[in-house]
């Protein structure tokens, strides 16, 4: 069969080896055909052309914990394949990544190779031929063979530099560290020489002995003022047996020289591919300084200080991944002395005077660290258990730490945002237009310890703050912290986390003692959960157990908040023209004095639940003598929805009906009490009283016939006197006087639910008419007199 081209575009192949070392690809049945009859088959294929264009091929391999990545993947092979044997000429660009135990080798390194390879399909064997390929801008030839055999493949492949230029050596750094090389000074060598051979079967890898070295080298960019000089490297990645776990690398030395600053660091790796065995030494003094003078890192990173390190460790791997610390051996030191960082990242350059770290076997210490930036100065002190397991297997830092400040700005450490920055920021959204969610790192397992005089949050000024923030497993949490602000004491525990799909938090709040009035101005929580508190001045506390989802950039969402809390208003008194809602119910309720509002010492429990907060029934007393029992809710949307019970005494409801209670009853009016049902609904800024007239004039109505009737038995007891005292005067003439009798009570029946209704009308108007009204003189002609007299 003749194929005279075949090619794949876009093509992704994902091949998986599962840890039974089962994989996916295997899914043929087993054939029950014999060689010989697959032999006598008589088919030969003849390709002429391939290629593959634009694809990426991926290969994980559970049971080594190998992974390649093959991506921008481009390759084309042209030949005779119908012939014994023949040249294939090859072109090949990718970019490789390659991870084997959590640890990563290459990342994104862009591989070009052209190559002609002799093909013998008879004995299967592929040889080199002409050649060249480049490893990122690092050049290297090939010689040599590889041989498919049926139960395993022999390779004896060699490799190296084809010059000796040190220029070779930064070519094989990732571009985006290299930089342009075009007009970079070099002098001295740098070389590669490889060797890969053996055989390779399901135990065994190739044996190698790849060297690189450089001697007394030097580089430096045309741009830069300074130089890195003294370049002197020798290293080794040795195999000897073919065997996995006798995978090597010597650095027997790396040196280089900045100025007058010389670093130097040798070490041995055993079981490069396993348990693998680190004996490592640095030695060396840095100045920060010359290293942007030196190398062209980021334009927007200004560094300064001086960085001294004289130490030595030496571990197995398996012991930090079965965190037996002890049995990490360090010793030595490391120090940094007027550093100083500027970045786009932070609103201001960040400065420590000095930090200091002691190695030590299973630690290390931080013995001091004093830092500033804008109005924040802090000094931290503490431990690190796992810098080793965190810098070789990325496992997370674990620390002990206490930080002590005088005055601590948070706001030092957030940037303003210009619109073209929040333009940029809108561009990063997800492909579903959602926003990249905020999330505590995963690789931080860190107790803090803070005590600080002044903390600066926003416009909030908090003063002798003290507690912990544990950051662990993608979750912050805060214990015992407490803090002063506005007269009052704060105290929190609770934590957020970050690790799910939705970020979610559980917080328990106390609030002391705190200034209404200057709470109400600052703290946006209150202002959404109590917003009526605006018209309040004197002091709160309050304790409230909170928890609910948070947004990607960690704001509450208020629909899903639950809890609970209890509040205590302490001498507090009514600005009604401080909040709309007070204003107005004061402007509605004739018979309330705010100024006379007693609320001191009121206490009420409250529940958040479906997007607002619902209050238990509370009282407190109007006026000193109007009782009122108040229960209900509000939503986040500023909805309010409340019930006030008010006990209201007799003579509020207007002269009409005091006056007839008076002369239907020998009750005092002080102390006659009639129960007024208010609803107050609608928007808080315009809030509805509606009063439960029918009930209020049942109440009411009731009270006063049930007077009436006390008093007509007393009137009925002098009657009968009269008549057993021989007072017939007062005896009634005839039936027709006891009608007109049963009448006249019924008509005042009537007469009483009248002014009982109009009455409660007149206490929920506009009290400003009402006041106006009140304020102008009556005037009454002669003719009105003569009428009221009749």
């Amino acid at each position: 069969m003749s194929v005279k081209e075949l090619g794949l575009k876009s093509a992704y192949v994902n091949i998986k080896v599962n840890e039974s070392n089962q994989a996916n690809y295997d899914i043929a049945k087993e054939s029950e055909t014999t060689d010989k009859e697959e032999s006598d088959s008589g088919l030969t294929l003849d390709v002429q052309h391939y290629e593959l264009k634009d694809s990426r091929i991926n290969y994980l391999d559970e049971s080594s914990g190998m992974f390649l990545r093959i991506s921008e993947f481009n390759h084309e092979g042209t030949g005779d394949f119908s012939a014994e044997t023949s040249t294939l000429k090859t072109k090949t660009e990718a970019l490789v990544s390659f991870a084997y135990d959590s640890t990563d080798y290459l990342n994104q390194t862009r591989l070009k190779l052209d190559a002609d390879i002799a093909m013998d399909l008879k004995n299967m064997r592929f040889s080199f031929a002409e050649n060249e390929a480049l490893i990122n801008q690092l050049p290297l030839t090939f010689d040599g063979y590889v041989q498919v055999n049926d139960d395993n493949q022999e390779m004896d492949i060699s490799f190296k530099t084809p010059s000796s230029d040190f220029k070779n050596f930064m070519g094989v750094m990732p571009e985006e560290y290299a930089k342009n090389l075009d007009n970079v000074e070099t002098t001295g060598n740098f070389s590669v020489d490889g060797k890969l051979y053996g055989v390779i079967d399901d135990t065994h890898i190739p044996k190698m002995n790849i060297i690189l070295k450089s001697d007394n080298a030097s580089f430096k960019y045309p741009d830069l003022p300074k130089a890195v000089e003294n370049i002197n490297l020798d290293a080794a990645l040795v195999n000897e047996t073919g065997l996995m776990e006798d995978m090597n690398l010597d650095l027997e030395k790396l040196t280089f020289k900045i100025d007058q600053d010389v670093f130097a660091a040798n070490g041995k790796f055993r079981d490069l591919m396993g348990n693998t065995l680190v004996d490592l030494k640095a030695k060396g003094t840095l100045n920060l300084a010359n290293i942007n003078k030196a190398y062209p890192i980021e334009s927007d990173m200004n560094l300064n200080g001086i960085l001294n390190a004289d130490m030595t460790t030496s571990f197995q791997m398996d012991d930090i991944e079965k965190e037996r610390y002890e049995n990490i051996n360090s010793s030595g030191s490391a120090s940094l002395r007027d550093f100083s960082y500027s970045s786009e990242d932070f609103p201001n350059p960040i400065q420590i005077g000095k930090a200091a770290l002691s190695f030590n076997p299973g630690s290390v210490d931080l013995k001091e660290f004093d830092m500033k930036t804008g109005e924040t100065d802090a000094q931290l002190k503490g431990k690190i258990e796992n810098l080793m397991g965190y810098l070789f297997k990325g496992q997370p830092v674990k620390g002990n730490f206490n930080l002590t400040s005088n005055t601590f700005s948070v706001n030092d450490f957030m940037v303003k945002t210009t619109e073209e920055e929040t333009a940029k920021k809108e561009q990063k959204k997800s492909p579903k237009g959602e926003e990249e969610a905020i999330k505590i790192p995963d690789f931080l397992d860190v107790v803090l310890n803070v005590e600080a005089k002044n903390v600066i949050y926003d416009n909030l000024k908090l003063s002798n703050a003290k507690g912990s923030l544990i950051l662990r497993d993608e979750t912050a949490t805060l214990k015992n912290i407490t803090t002063h602000i506005f007269g009052g004491e704060i105290g929190l525990d609770g934590s957020v986390a970050t690790k799910g799909d939705t970020p979610k938090f559980n917080v328990d709040l106390s609030l002391k003692n705190l200034d209404i009035t200057q709470s109400m101005k600052e703290m946006e929580l209150l202002q959404n959960f109590a917003p009526i508190a605006k018209a309040l001045v004197g002091n709160l506390s309050s304790s409230i157990n909170l928890a609910g989802d948070l947004t990607k950039d960690l704001n509450p969402i208020y629909s899903s908040l639950s809890g609970e809390g209890l509040a205590e208003l302490i001498n507090v008194h009514v600005e009604k023209n401080n909040m709309p809602f007070v204003s107005s119910l004061n402007d509605q309720l004739n018979f309330v004095d705010f100024d006379k509002l007693n609320l001191k010492n009121l206490t009420t429990h409250f529940e958040f639940k479906n997007g607002g907060i619902n209050f238990e029934p509370f009282e407190f007393n109007f006026n000193r003598d109007i009782k009122a029992k108040v229960s209900g809710n509000h939503s986040f949307d500023n909805q309010v929805n409340y019930v006030m019970n008010l006990d209201l005494p007799a003579k509020y409801l207007g002269s009409d009906i005091s006056s007839n209670i008076a002369k239907l009853s020998k009750t005092d009016l002080e102390s006659m009490m009639v129960q007024v049902p208010v609803r107050i609904e609608g928007e808080i800024t315009r809030p509805k009283i509606k009063l439960d007239l029918q009930a209020a004039t049942k109440e009411l109505t009731d009270k006063i016939i049930s007077e009436q009737k006390e008093d007509l038995k007393d009137k009925a007891k002098d009657k009968i006197k009269g008549l057993l005292g021989g007072n017939k005067e007062d005896t009634p003439k005839d039936s027709t006087q006891a009608k007109d009798t049963t009448s006249s009570k019924k008509s005042g029946e009537e007469e009483i639910k009248d002014k009982a209704r109009q009455a409660l009308k007149g206490l929920f108007g506009d009290k400003k008419k009402a006041e106006e009204k009140k304020e102008q003189p009556e005037k009454k002609t002669e003719e009105k007199k003569d009428q009221n007299d009749k």
